[in-house]
């Protein structure tokens, strides 16, 4: 028998999870989501190089959230520089190349 932090001591039983008072919870739930593909297979790569399989990787985002009570990182708005930014580079315009490390660190003058 375990103590999860909520309280109620659960029981493992042919794949139920059991509390004290008779509610019965699923082991698993099933979670579908709409992804982009090439996104979804560079991430996948990028778990597998981790040592993580997405449902892990996903279980782990759930844990976080709910240890966090919120988000596990932090979400803003962008600013008006930060989407004009944006805007220009998907048009192609404003971009400034550099050769190098030195190239970029003298077009920034540090």
């Amino acid at each position: 028998m375990s103590m999860p932090r909520f309280g109620l001591p659960l029981y493992l039983i042919c794949g139920t999870l059991r509390s004290r008072t008779g509610v019965h919870m699923n082991k698993s739930a099933m979670i579908r989501a709409r992804v982009d593909p090439l996104l979804k297979d560079e991430v996948e790569n990028l778990f597998e190089q981790l040592g993580l399989t997405a449902t892990q990787a996903i279980t782990l985002f759930y844990q976080q959230v709910r240890l966090t009570r919120g988000l596990p990182f932090e979400v803003r708005i962008p600013s008006a520089v930060t989407r004009q930014t944006f805007e220009d580079t998907d048009a192609g315009q404003n971009i400034v190349r550099c050769e190098d490390a030195e190239d970029l660190f003298a077009h920034l003058g540090i």
